[in-house]
């Protein structure tokens, strides 16, 4: 069958080998190529079967999964590395992460993780074969930014292992909160490159720059940021995501750490909306992060899927003052009570969140954040509390004041 997923099973253990091979050999749509016990018979193997897929562990009587992983993406670009290890290994995640593996599988693992991993990273390797290589001209100035000082404002990372959890809501509706109610000089960063909706949720237009616009060879042009900023109404910067999922190839993991520490330096908040998905970039955001809010909603996969990062974000020696857990519309009528959310994470949930879909679905579909439009309404209210929180203010509420000459129209577009 042609367009079965090819996968090349490295594991230095004959029956773990078996068991994968096994396992893989029940689906219709993957078929095991080859088996290789160390890392130098895998990158062979590699050259030679050109796999899509390569399941790695981390433990090889000649290097290490991580040495070969690194060798093998730079040899064999084309294949999507996943790694596998027991629990606890901590620093092995990002290691991995960083040597170009696409996903990492704790042992042990069930049959439908395995299948699940080898199907998505294969789907998203797909997704990136078809992007178009964009010309840039070389840029005549680059600047590196200078140290990090005591004076630079705060980094936040709003993350959720899952998609649909409410994340770019919660990241513009903060951010909002921030500048219209405390006051403070907030900058927005789309993270999400490929796909990223900020600039839908803010009415803003396509044709607006974006990162995209001042990345150049892998390099932030920081002289030309000022001029890709977006000026919402709201008093909120923007930096939009790329307008084409192909140009996202463009951004750089060093570029984006170039620009968001250049953003600490001119704003009091930085506001970054992470990709549902840990990748170099998004892991490298992680670390800079002075603070996460992880957002989730109260269903058993959201539950389950929080879970999985924070036991990363353990093994990453994450402080737990780090993360700040999220319960999005925590109190749906069908959804788990935020009591037993905290039992199962086993930490207290730091804020929640009210669900109103009448209104948070209206401002999203006009575009008008609901922290303009419906100010004092009780999901508004949670929103500035976390903005609070998450700087550190005061908890009284201050009444947030609609701007002038709010455009009104469904489509509109600035």
């Amino acid at each position: 069958m042609a367009d079965r997923i090819s996968v090349l099973i490295v594991d230095d253990i004959p029956q773990t080998r078996e068991y994968l091979a096994k396992l893989l050999g029940f689906e219709s749509d993957i078929e095991v190529v080859g088996e290789a016990a160390s890392g130098a018979e895998a990158i062979d193997m590699a050259l030679r079967l050109k796999p899509a897929v390569v399941l790695m562990d981390i433990n090889l009587p000649d290097m290490d999964g991580i040495t070969a992983t690194e060798r093998l993406a730079a040899k064999v670009s084309t294949a999507a590395i996943i790694i596998m290890s027991v629990q606890g290994e901590a620093g092995y995640l990002r290691r991995a992460m960083l040597a170009g593996a696409r996903e990492f599988l704790v042992k042990p693992f069930s049959a439908d993780e395995l299948v699940t991993s080898v199907r998505s990273v294969h789907a998203r390797e797909r997704e990136k074969a078809v992007a178009v290589d964009v010309p840039v001209a070389p840029s005549e100035i680059r600047k590196a930014p200078p140290p990090a000082t005591d004076a630079d404002g705060l980094l936040v990372v709003v993350f959720s292992p899952k998609g649909g959890a409410g994340k770019t809501t919660v990241a513009i509706n903060v951010a909002v909160a921030a500048a219209m109610a405390l006051g403070k000089r907030v900058c927005i960063v789309d993270g999400s490159f490929q796909f990223g909706d900020v600039g839908v949720l803010l009415n803003l237009s396509p044709k607006n720059k974006t990162i995209a616009d001042i990345v150049i060879d892998g390099v932030a042009d920081l002289d030309s940021l000022e001029s890709v900023l977006i000026g919402h109404s709201s008093g909120v910067h923007v930096l939009l995501a790329p307008g084409t999922p192909e140009t996202a190839e463009l951004i750089t993991t060093s570029a984006v750490k170039q620009i968001v520490e250049a953003l600490r330096r001119t704003h009091d908040l930085v506001i970054v909306d992470a990709w549902s998905w840990l990748h170099e970039t998004t892991l490298a955001l992680l670390d800079l992060a002075d603070e996460i809010a992880a957002v989730m909603t109260p269903e058993i996969t959201n539950i389950k899927n929080m879970r999985l990062f924070l036991d990363i974000a353990d093994q990453l020696d994450y402080p737990h003052t780090k993360i700040k857990l999220v319960l999005n519309r925590s109190d749906a009528v069908m959804g788990i009570r935020a009591a037993d959310v905290e039992a199962s994470m086993g930490r207290k949930v730091d804020a929640t969140i009210v669900s109103d879909g009448r209104i948070v679905v209206y401002a999203a579909n006009r575009g008008v954040p609901f922290m303009i439009s419906e100010a004092h309404a009780p999901v508004s209210l949670d929103m500035l509390r976390l903005a609070r929180s998450l700087t550190g203010e005061a908890t009284a509420v201050v009444p947030v004041a609609a701007p002038a000459n709010r455009k009104k129209s469904l489509l509109a577009r600035r």
